[in-house]
């Protein structure tokens, strides 16, 4: 998530998205009778003293909108807002009419509330500070680039290199080979990451030694930041799978919020293994541990919206957050997200057992 501070005024930021977690998030924040400055799109009608309105025309406008409805739509990653628009910079639309938009990934927009809670203001200030992993899986013939935000992991399409890997041709066909393999791969990092932002960490892995040819590559690039594992020998696509299983993989994100859910998870089935009772499962007992104020840590899958009002449940993670408690959001369509879903959707790490 990007916060920054806004222009228009002591009361408003700037926020940009980055992932469904931050979208969520945002939604966590975003109340009725706030504020809202973004671009839309509205059908502008022109009227002329002596003819019927046209049919109108779409276009492109920005609007700062008095939100009356929220709601978070996990099926297309948006979060869908009504209201009526207080102002815009077209003049031709109209003060006090009704209009709806819809929040997504990447999309910038301005908040202003009358006052922030401060349980807001830390929510804010505390997302976006996972280190982005880019994770690259490399040998002669193929390689894969995965992206790993919070509990998400997005693969993009494996690139081919062309070559079989024979050692009968010519070196110099190799190496120009070779360097528009290297050439795809670099632009299709580009379109997923900025390669020089402080937050980014790129691990290489694969059989051979195309790896380390591919870090030089690199360096002419970025310096720093940039790691090559040993003992991934797979490279593509199945290379990405088994990456995020290995040993070496897990220890280098273990401080990350996939590392920590992970590590939760494995927590969550020792505790019922040894029959230690100081967990909750399924919503219930995860209001009954919030009650007693023994809350730790909170996981919670989006498909638990499907279940749940979204008001009530967003009230309960603020009640985790107020009382001390660690909230980790999972996409439902990811491992993790599996194994939370089949929980219940919602789990619960105990400091003390209630039961």
């Amino acid at each position: 998530m990007i916060v920054r501070d806004s222009k228009h005024s002591e009361k408003s930021k700037a926020i940009i998205p980055e992932d469904l977690d931050d979208l969520f998030t945002l939604r966590r924040i975003i109340e009725i009778n706030d504020n809202i400055i973004t671009d839309t799109t509205r059908s502008i009608k022109q009227r002329s003293e002596f003819s019927r309105p046209d049919k109108g025309e779409r276009v492109k406008i920005r609007i700062l909108l008095r939100i009356e409805n929220i709601n978070f739509d996990g099926t297309v990653d948006r979060i869908r807002i009504g209201g009526t628009i207080l102002n815009s910079d077209n003049e031709l639309v109209p003060k006090g009419v009704h209009h709806s938009i819809s929040i997504k990934v990447d999309d910038m927009i301005i908040l202003e509330k009358k006052q922030w809670k401060k349980i807001q203001s830390d929510i804010l200030k505390n997302s976006g500070n996972d280190t982005i992993y880019l994770l690259i899986s490399i040998d002669i013939q193929e390689a894969a680039v995965a992206l790993v935000t919070g509990t998400h992991v997005k693969i993009l399409p494996n690139i081919y290199s062309g070559q079989s890997g024979k050692r009968f041709q010519g070196a110099r066909k190799i190496n120009a080979n070779i360097d528009r393999f290297f050439e795809e791969i670099l632009t299709g990092i580009k379109s997923v990451t900025n390669l020089h932002s402080q937050k980014q960490m790129l691990v290489l892995f694969g059989p051979g030694e195309t790896k380390r040819r591919f870090f030089n590559f690199l360096s002419k690039e970025i310096n720093d930041k940039i790691i090559v594992l040993e003992g991934i020998d797979v490279a593509g696509e199945d290379g990405i799978f088994v990456s995020l299983r290995s040993t070496s993989l897990k220890e280098l994100l273990k401080a990350s919020k996939i590392g920590i859910v992970s590590s939760l998870l494995d927590k969550l089935i020792y505790l019922i293994h040894r029959g230690e009772p100081k967990y909750a499962i399924g919503v219930n007992e995860v209001r009954d541990a919030i009650n007693n104020k023994s809350i730790e840590s909170l996981i919670y899958s989006n498909s638990i919206l499907e279940k749940l009002n979204e008001v009530e449940f967003i009230n309960l993670l603020n009640s985790t957050e107020t009382i001390g408690g660690k909230i980790y959001g999972v996409d439902a369509s990811t491992d993790i997200g599996l194994r939370v879903s089949s929980l219940g959707g919602v789990i619960g790490l105990l400091r003390f057992a209630i039961r």
